[in-house]
């Protein structure tokens, strides 16, 4: 396939010219970038179909090279279409800009730089969880696996040895203390309509 530097030479420079007028602050700069970005993408597109065929329409003693390719025909079509759609958009952008400010400058969003200048570390969020995270001090193994609770008994009379447990400044029998953790209370009794009494 053979290529025109010429067509090449003028894309690069509306490539060029689009990005950087893209970059700029001004909506209407960077509508024209649009615009310049679009027309290149149509001279790409167009360079790719390379040279122009000789028949348009199909004849059987017309050999397959001499036909021209519509696929980028359609494709440049469909691409004026879309960057028309695109323009309108931003002119919509820019008038309603310059109603409710009066200028075509687009302005540094504080709330943008506040969340740019916010540290990664949320103390929050990025804090380790502790292993126990229950509000009830009360757990149904200890650490060794035999014992109902962690939590240090403070009585050393025959209760400690039998399985009590001090839950605030009361001393309960682990039994109950373990029933506690089970669904549905077992040391409560209900009354006669099913209620507790």
């Amino acid at each position: 396939m053979s290529v025109n530097l010429t067509l090449l030479t003028v894309m690069g420079a509306l490539y060029a010219c689009g990005i950087y007028l893209i970059l700029e602050r001004s909506l209407t700069r960077v509508l024209l970038g649009l615009m310049l970005l679009a027309n290149a993408t149509n001279l790409l597109i167009l360079a790719t179909g390379g040279y122009a065929g000789l028949v348009p329409l199909y004849n059987k003693d017309t050999a397959a090279q001499e036909y021209s390719d519509p696929l980028p025909q359609a494709l440049i079509l469909t691409s004026i279409v879309i960057s028309f759609a695109v323009t309108a958009f931003m002119l919509g952008i820019i008038y309603r800009t310059w109603v409710l400010a009066r200028q075509d400058e687009i302005q540094d969003d504080v709330e943008d730089l506040r969340v740019a200048e916010t540290p990664r570390f949320d103390a929050e969020d990025d804090a380790p969880v502790p292993a126990e995270t229950s509000e009830f001090p009360l757990t149904m193994l200890g650490g060794d696996g035999g014992a109902v609770s962690d939590h240090p008994r403070t009585a050393d009379g025959p209760e400690a040895s039998s399985g009590s447990v001090t839950v605030g400044a009361k001393e309960i029998p682990a039994a109950d203390a373990a029933a506690e953790e089970q669904p549905g209370s077992q040391n409560v009794t209900p009354g006669p309509e099913g209620g507790v009494k």
